[in-house]
């Protein structure tokens, strides 16, 4: 029949081989060309693999995306619709009492004049129909005095 396969000696034991199956190439799009700047080579990185292969390459480095700005919970629109109507009750408190006040002011100053004319009209009063000695001037008895000519003789 067939020969017994011989076996391993204690050296080819202790050595393990490996035989690597070649990897079928894939066709795919060529993949886009990142920017390089001018003047900046990307650095050349070599890894060693455990079966003692080395590969080299160029050394990618993750571009950072730019941080996107937190939006808030509440959007803007809806804040200044608030604030509005905040500012529109604080003005619509203030014009009421504006309203009041003058409201208040034109009472006040009705009183103030109606308190003047009485108490102006009363003083021209008492002045009018006061009995005191008059303070000067000529007093005429009207009753002895002669009128000749539309003139008057005492």
């Amino acid at each position: 029949m067939y020969p017994e396969p011989a076996r391993p000696t204690a050296v080819e034991r202790a050595v393990e081989v490996h035989h690597p199956t070649p990897i079928q190439p894939v066709v795919q799009h060529p993949a886009p060309m990142m920017p390089v700047q001018p003047g900046h080579v990307p650095t050349l990185a070599s890894i060693v693999l455990p079966d003692g292969r080395v590969v080299t390459g160029y050394a990618m480095t993750h571009v950072q995306p730019a941080p996107v700005a937190a939006k808030p919970p509440v959007s803007r629109a809806a804040v200044n619709v608030a604030l509005g109507g905040v500012g529109f009750l604080a003005v619509c408190g203030g014009l009421l009492l504006l309203t009041t006040f003058i409201t208040a002011l034109t009472a006040l100053i009705t009183q103030l004049i109606t308190l003047a004319a009485v108490i102006f009209g009363g003083w021209i009063a008492v002045q009018v129909f006061s009995t005191r000695g008059h303070g000067g001037g000529t007093t005429v008895n009207i009753r002895k005095a002669v009128i000749k000519r539309n003139r008057f003789y005492q």
